[in-house]
């Protein structure tokens, strides 16, 4: 790989990795509402999970989906119900230090608990990326793209690097930047517009493969 191709890899990879998707709003999300310790679990599967998509989609995984043809429309749709689902956690996520006034409060009334929210896994972050749409089109990109046709597994091995060392920071920057939020929203109305806003965000980011998903369709 010449190094202007390599420059355009590196300034790929920052960019579509630092800029809003699905992946980033729930990061800044769980910033806010659980903090950078308990987040570290979602940020190292956002991270690692991409990393292994790109390198398997770099080494020829795609076949699989040519071979299948269903099942990349099947992932899609519940890549769909799952973000809805994340959607509805997103909204209804509450941290840790306005738990005890709510279990108080849902005491009294008999309330269901909206603070059960919890961060998302390793595993759960690890999994989402192979239906989150953002992340396969950056794969699938990066791999046509940047990776040398006559070194096929070299080239893999390169631009999954260069994700990894691109990408841990810029999404760990969201995750910061919802914490230093955090002070911001302790008001338990703010925080609650903020979470319902992120979670709105989020199907927003939703509506191209919704669009797909009912074009060919699924439902």
């Amino acid at each position: 790989m010449t190094p202007e191709l390599l420059t355009s890899l590196c300034l790929f990879a920052c960019v579509t990795s630092i800029t809003p998707g699905p992946n980033n709003a729930m990061l800044f999300a769980s910033g806010v509402n659980h903090g950078i310790r308990r987040t570290l679990p979602h940020l190292l599967g956002v991270t690692l999970g991409f990393s292994f998509m790109q390198l398997a989609v770099g080494l020829g995984v795609g076949f699989v989906f040519e071979t299948l043809p269903g099942l990349y429309p099947t992932l899609r749709a519940l890549g769909l119900a799952y973000m809805l689902y994340l959607a509805w956690r997103i909204a209804n996520s509450t941290p840790p230090e306005h738990k005890h006034e709510q279990v108080q409060e849902n005491a009294a009334t008999a309330a269901p608990q909206a603070g059960r929210a919890r961060p998302m896994t390793f595993l759960e972050a690890s999994a989402f990326q192979w239906v989150n749409p953002k992340a396969l089109m950056m794969c699938v990109t990066a791999a046509s793209t940047y990776a040398p046709p006559d070194s096929p597994v070299l080239g893999a091995l390169l631009v999954t690097g260069v994700f990894f060392v691109a990408g841990m920071p810029c999404v760990a920057l969201w995750v910061l930047l919802g914490r230093l939020m955090r002070g911001l929203l302790q008001n338990r109305k703010r925080l609650l517009a903020f979470n319902w806003a992120m979670a709105a965000l989020l199907l927003l980011s939703m509506a191209p493969m919704a669009g797909e998903v009912l074009r060919d369709g699924l439902f």
